[in-house]
């Protein structure tokens, strides 16, 4: 398995009991929470975080409003799930998945004030926030658009520097965050079909979620332990830090249940990015 140098990182600050083994390998096991607003019950988040080594939450403009944010803040504390940011475009109506046009400066505020808020919610509760990860259509973009992800990182820079930045291995954001002197962290997904570039077929196309849950179980097994996995054109092998499972999947909690199962049993430790 190839391991990056995060990763050792985490492996030096892991948290358990006694000391590790020598040869013991982590991967971090992420979820997209925070998904709903708070005049609405889901209960799906209470199932799913205490799964997790790393739950990404909604700031309130693909989903998510202050309460939500306060509530599912409260239940990452209470279960020792690590938290992180997850700010999307402005775009509630479509819930974050479509791309919209906006200056660099327009970006980098949008992002500061997501970020920003989530970082006091957290802060009010006794927590803190570790790392952040784009949604939608803002993850795929800053993929190759080198101006979203430099207005992207630099909102880090100057307002969350010590913040972990959760992303697409090879991506234009990596090279961004590595160019300015922040921490990266690549993730996979169990859920999601590859292209053969690396990027993640468009959810309107056939066959981009992976629904089979042994499908799943497989592919974040491989991606977890650096081993190739199956793209839309062939075979493809990815290193990551991470594994995401999708909260607004149905039947997430079931799934985080089973890769957490399976990745434990091919010899993984689950532990957050920091």
């Amino acid at each position: 398995m190839r391991v990056s140098s995060l990763q050792r990182r985490t492996r030096a600050a892991w948290p358990g009991q006694g000391a590790d083994p020598p040869s013991l390998q982590y991967v971090d096991l992420n979820g997209d929470v925070g998904e709903y607003f708070a005049g609405d019950r889901h209960g799906g988040d209470e199932e799913l975080i205490p799964l997790l080594s790393s739950a990404n939450i909604a700031c309130g403009f693909h989903a998510g409003d202050p309460l939500a944010m306060s509530e599912t803040v409260r239940r990452c504390i209470e279960a020792g799930v690590s938290i992180g940011a997850h700010p999307s475009y402005p775009d509630l109506a479509g819930f974050g998945r479509r791309h919209l046009a906006m200056t660099p400066a327009e970006l980098a505020a949008a992002v500061t004030y997501q970020v920003s808020a989530l970082a006091g919610m957290a802060r009010a509760a006794g927590g803190r926030v570790a790392h952040v990860k784009a949604h939608g259509a803002l993850y795929n973009r800053m993929f190759d658009d080198r101006s979203e992800a430099r207005a992207f990182t630099e909102a880090i820079v100057r307002t969350h520097r010590d913040l972990i930045i959760l992303g697409q291995p090879g991506s234009a954001l990596e090279e961004e965050a590595k160019r300015q002197g922040l921490r990266f962290a690549r993730e996979g997904f169990a859920d999601r079909l590859y292209r053969q570039d690396g990027t993640l077929v468009p959810r309107g196309q056939d066959g981009a979620v992976i629904e089979d849950l042994e499908a799943q179980i497989s592919q974040a097994v491989a991606l977890a332990r650096g081993e190739e996995i199956q793209s839309e054109q062939g075979r493809l092998r990815l290193a990551v830090d991470s594994i995401c499972v999708h909260g607004d999947t149905p039947g997430a909690a079931r799934a985080a249940q089973a890769i957490r199962a399976a990745l434990i049993g091919n010899g993984l430790a689950i532990g957050p990015l920091c």
